[in-house]
This record gives structure tokens, C-alpha cells and sequence, in this order.
């Protein structure tokens, strides 16, 4: 991709929000070598900044007057994260202390960064393709040390790579077509369509269709799944959401109705972020607050990926057990029988022949026992078959996706058009939407929307 000089120069604060030992301004463009000499003295005096190297010093505003106490460091390009100028500003990480050298850059030309310019910029100098791009904000934003190795995969260029593999066959095939539209009286068949045919479907088919099928797996690693405990009232969804945490995250007590509203933690099974949601026991009841707890917990219902339905093995199956049961039932979800070491082994089984068909986990919340095997369960619904393992070399985010989805099915016009006999320039058209879909991936034909709509879900300084 060609380079896009910048003509403007940009500055943000590179690290997170809060007090901490260093607070890092990043500053991008032609003017920042500029910049860095009329706001940072350094502690001796030289007549040039060597490239890479760092340098102590003070940070002055416009008059002078000591700003901070700071360590400065000058990146010539193209040898910079962006391929522009950049210097980087290591200040005392005080936000009041950031914003006034932020503001004092303002005041020499300099503009605030927009969310996520400078990966923009990398991208549109050609330094990372738009596929690694992404990446950055996925390891920014993974929950899971499998998300991160997702991430870090991505950004060294295994989507790309993959990608670029199926876009150089579809390049291969479009040239022969367009020889063959160039020259149709030539006697030798210069686009043999029994050969293209035996080749697209290892060549391109298999590979997209593996890739859309990887996108599920990169959904689940990336967003985590919902998973939300219900039951009526003192069966023990509270002990449960400790239990899986290993904390007293919530309130348990014997009096029904102590949960009235959602609790949410995150837990990290198997490399997914699964986010429970302990919920209000759901009964009739005139207390408004607790009314509302109930309300809430419907909604949280709606929204699940999975149901952790809690019974107290105890008490056994109640009328209202069955009719929330009968709520849930058509959603995907796991039965806790909770309360195990309170019965014997012949009662908990007969208490699992309620429910025929659904997997059933023994647990006991306040003991801790079934906990790894209920985790195991949870994995085993959400994964469905999937293996999350180091092995996962990428996995497609949601834009992908929709976009392979599209390029699969232009290649599989491709096909029946050759299977049909059309005409080589009807061929050509379907390879070229293929292509057309495959470089709004990786940034060669995206619209500038979209682009804009990628980079804005960065943060400010990446």
C-alpha cells in the first residue's frame, strides 16, 4: 500500500487514565522533532537529538517554566511505529501534570490525536496491513491469556497470511481470464476450466470456509459468553457464583429474597471469558425493590448464552421449580443440583431423572465440591465440540467474517458458472467481486467509512 504522508502533527497521551510512576505523551509527524525542541531541555546541552536514544531533561511550557521532570526520546522514520517522526514525552504519570504538557503542545501547532491515528497512520503508511491493525486493539482489549495469544498471532501476520495465500490464487486465475478474454481465437485453451475447478476447492473454497468457521471460536475468545445463574429463591445461586469465583463475591444468607438485584464477576475457563450473572430468585412478591431484582433477572434470562439452572437436591423439584424450568428449558443451559452433601448419592440420582436428556452436575456450593467438574460442564456447552487451544492460529473478527462470507460466495458462483459453461468475461466478474471482498479485509479496497468506523474503536495515544 503507498504511503500517505501525514501533513499535520499529532500528540496524545499514550498510557492509561490515573496516577502511576510514568505517564507517556506520544507525538507524531513532520513537526515533532520541532516540538521536542521548544518544550524539553535537555540536562546537557547538544546541538541534535540522535535517533533512539533517550535523553534526561526538564519539559517547559511557551515561557518558559518548568513543567516536569521528564525522560525524551526521538524516533526518526521510517523507523517508528507510524514510519513518521515520533517523539515520545516520559513524564511523571500525573494526569494534571500530562494534560498541562498536552496543552502546552496544543499551543505550539499541535493537534489532539484522534482515537486510534496513530495505528491509522502505520496502516496507511503501509508499515501494517489492516488485519494487524485490528489486532492491536484485540490485544489491547483480551480478557484471557488465549485471547492474547490470539491477538499476538494476528499481529504478526498469520490472518494475512493465510488471506494472501487464497487472494494470489484468485489473482492467478483473473489474469488467465483476462488473457482469455484478450485473445478468444487463440487455438489453445489458455483458461482450462477442469483444471481451475479441480483447484479452486483446496486452493480457495476449504481455506474461506475454515477461516468462517474459525470466527465463531475468535467471537467467543474476544467478547466471552454470558452465562446467568437463576432458580427460585434460597437454592443457593449466590453460594454457586462464590463458589466459581473462589471469593465471597456476594451476600448469601437463609433468608429467601437476599439477592434483589444482578451480580456480575468475570472468570477466565479454558482461556474464555465467561461473565456470570448471579440473579434475583424468582418469585411473586409485593416488595417493589425486590420486584425489580425479579424484573431484571427475566431480562438477564433473555440475554444468556447459557443457563446455570440451580435446584436445591434437598428440597427436590417444587411446582415452582418446574415452571421456572419450563421458562428456561428451550435456551441452552445446564442443571446445578445443588446441595449434594445434604443427600445421599441415591437421592441426587433420583433428583437428576427430573431431567431426562439435560446434563445434570452434583455440586455443592458452600463445600466447594462438583465445582471443577460444573466448570468442565460450562466449557463443554459454550465450546460445543470447538478446541481453544495455543494451536488456534487466528480466528476472524465479526467484519471479517461477514466479508469471507460474501467472498465464499462469490467463489461459489465462480464455480457453477464454470460448471454451466459461461462465458470468460461472466467468470471474470465473480473472480473480481472475490478480490474485491478479500482486499476490504486487509485494507486494499476498504471504504474510508469503514475504516473510520475500525480505527474508532481504539483509544486515545494507540
Amino acid at each position: 500500500m503507498a504511503a500517505h504522508p501525514a501533513t499535520e502533527t499529532i500528540a496524545a497521551v499514550a498510557t492509561p487514565p490515573g496516577i502511576g510512576g510514568i505517564g507517556i505523551i506520544r507525538i507524531s509527524g513532520p513537526d515533532a522533532m520541532a516540538l521536542l525542541r521548544k518544550i524539553f531541555v535537555p540536562h546537557k546541552p547538544r546541538a541534535h537529538f540522535t535517533s533512539h536514544t533517550l535523553y534526561y531533561g526538564t519539559i517547559v511550557n511557551r515561557h518558559g517554566h518548568t513543567l516536569d521532570e521528564a525522560l525524551a526520546v526521538y524516533m526518526r522514520g521510517p523507523q517508528t511505529y507510524t514510519r513518521e517522526d515520533v517523539v515520545e514525552l516520559h513524564c511523571h504519570g500525573s494526569y494534571l501534570i500530562l494534560q498541562r504538557v498536552l496543552r502546552t503542545l496544543i499551543t505550539w501547532g499541535c493537534r489532539l490525536a484522534a482515537p486510534g491515528e496513530f495505528t491509522k497512520r502505520a496502516f496507511l503508511a503501509g508499515r501494517i496491513d489492516l488485519t494487524r491493525a485490528e489486532a492491536v486493539i484485540d490485544l489491547l482489549q483480551a480478557q484471557t491469556e488465549t485471547g492474547v495469544r490470539l491477538a499476538v498471532n494476528q499481529l504478526q501476520g498469520q490472518l494475512f497470511t493465510q488471506l494472501e495465500a487464497i487472494r494470489q490464487h484468485l489473482v492467478e486465475y483473473l489474469a488467465l481470464l483476462e488473457v482469455a478474454i484478450d485473445f478468444p481465437d487463440d487455438d489453445v485453451e489458455i483458461f482450462d476450466t477442469d483444471q481451475i475447478a479441480a483447484r479452486l476447492q483446496p486452493e480457495v473454497i476449504a481455506p474461506l470456509a475454515r477461516l468462517i468457521a474459525l470466527a465463531e471460536q475468535g467471537r467467543i475468545v474476544r467478547e466471552g459468553v454470558k452465562v446467568v445463574i437463576a432458580g427460585r429463591p434460597n437454592v443457593g445461586k449466590s453460594s454457586l457464583l462464590n463458589a466459581l469465583l473462589r471469593e465471597e463475591r456476594a451476600l448469601v444468607a437463609p433468608v429467601p429474597g437476599t439477592t434483589r438485584d444482578t451480580v456480575e464477576e468475570r472468570i477466565d475457563i479454558r482461556g474464555i471469558p465467561v461473565h456470570l450473572v448471579d440473579t434475583a430468585g424468582i418469585r411473586n412478591h409485593e416488595d417493589p425493590v425486590e420486584a425489580l431484582g425479579i424484573e431484571r433477572a427475566r431480562q438477564k434470562l433473555a440475554e444468556a448464552d447459557l443457563v446455570l439452572f440451580v435446584v436445591d437436591a434437598q428440597a427436590g423439584m417444587t411446582a415452582r421449580d418446574h415452571e421456572l424450568y419450563g421458562s428456561i428449558r428451550e435456551k441452552p443451559h445446564l442443571v446445578v443440583l445443588n446441595k449434594c452433601d445434604l443427600v445421599s448419592d441415591e437421592q441426587a440420582r433420583v433428583q437428576a431423572g427430573d431431567f431426562a436428556g439435560t446434563r445434570v452436575v452434583p455440586v455443592s456450593a458452600q463445600q466447594g465440591g462438583g465445582i471443577e467438574a460444573l466448570q468442565e460442564a460450562i466449557y463443554q456447552a459454550i465450546a460445543a465440540g470447538a478446541e481453544f487451544t495455543d494451536q488456534m492460529p487466528c480466528a476472524p473478527n465479526t467484519r471479517h467474517r461477514a466479508v469471507l462470507v460474501r467472498t465464499l460466495a462469490a467463489c461459489r458462483r465462480f464455480a457453477r458458472a464454470m460448471e454451466e459453461g459461461a462465458a470468460v468475461d461472466l467468470l471474470a466478474v465473480e473472480v473480481q467481486s472475490a478480490l474485491d471482498d478479500l482486499g476490504d479485509i486487509i485494507g486494499l479496497t476498504t471504504p474510508d467509512e469503514v475504516l473510520d468506523e475500525v480505527f474508532s474503536r481504539f483509544c486515545l495515544g494507540k
